[in-house]
């Protein structure tokens, strides 16, 4: 199976972006889904874009280049993370 490429982005690329990154990376490992994530400022996502699958962000983000995207805080709350987590694996293709 192919590994799947993750940019996270939030406002800072620090704690937040920390917090959604190893979620998603535990929540798509137990679903059998190879990923890897990587972390960037909400600003920076369009330089940053290129060879990614999707794009995670608790903040908006200008320009993801026909990427798909996907606004949750979720990560943080636990309130619709199973939703949310069901249309990742959607964008993703499983």
């Amino acid at each position: 199976m192919t590994e799947k490429k993750i940019l996270v982005a939030c406002g800072t690329a620090l704690a937040t972006s920390t917090v959604v990154a190893r979620t998603l990376e535990k929540e798509l490992s137990a679903r059998g889904i190879p990923v890897v994530t990587e972390q960037c400022r909400a600003v920076d996502v369009p330089q940053r874009i290129d060879g990614f699958d999707l794009v995670v962000t608790t903040t908006f983000v200008a320009d993801t280049a026909g990427i798909p995207v996907v606004h949750s805080v979720s990560f943080l709350t636990g309130i619709g993370l199973e939703r949310d987590m069901e249309a990742i694996v959607k964008h993703l293709g499983f």
